[in-house]
């Protein structure tokens, strides 16, 4: 089993969060024994972004560490855990390590979805030696952006 870090560049399709990963200095941190919980936008989730906020990010060290760091989770959390938390707190407001909590949720009427804020999770339960990965469809950007 690989790390975080690996997982996701073996993955092969979080090219641009690994990217931003590496230009922030954040691998040593994602590679260190956490655990770690990573909320991950696909390439799909950054190209949602309106054009150029990716390359304005990646020339803004102070506020792409905000963001990536927004995504992360300390402790493992595994998806059965995460809907747990969304079905008995409301709101589930778990905190990152950017310091602003994200909000768990679950939505659907009869096939409950789990969402982070207003992104929703499309794959779950990716484990690394250091934590897990849960997939998301949209990029989460903390509210004092």
């Amino acid at each position: 089993m690989k790390d975080i870090v690996e997982t996701a560049i073996e993955a092969g399709s979080f090219k641009t969060l690994v990217t931003a990963v590496q230009t922030a200095g954040l691998v040593d941190a994602l590679k260190s024994p956490g655990p770690f919980t990573v909320f991950a936008p696909n390439d799909e989730a950054f190209s949602k972004l309106p054009a150029g906020t990716v390359e304005g990010l990646l020339k803004d060290l102070p506020k792409l560490k905000s963001v990536l760091t927004y995504h992360v989770i300390s402790g493992k959390i595994m998806s059965a855990q995460a809907i747990q938390l969304a079905t008995t707190q409301k709101p589930a407001r778990v905190p990152t390590l950017q310091g602003s909590p994200v909000e768990l949720k679950l939505e659907g009427l009869f096939t409950k979805v789990l969402y982070v804020n207003n992104a929703k999770v499309i794959a779950t339960d990716i484990e690394a030696t250091n934590g897990v990965i849960h997939v998301i469809d949209s990029v989460i950007l903390p509210t004092n952006m």
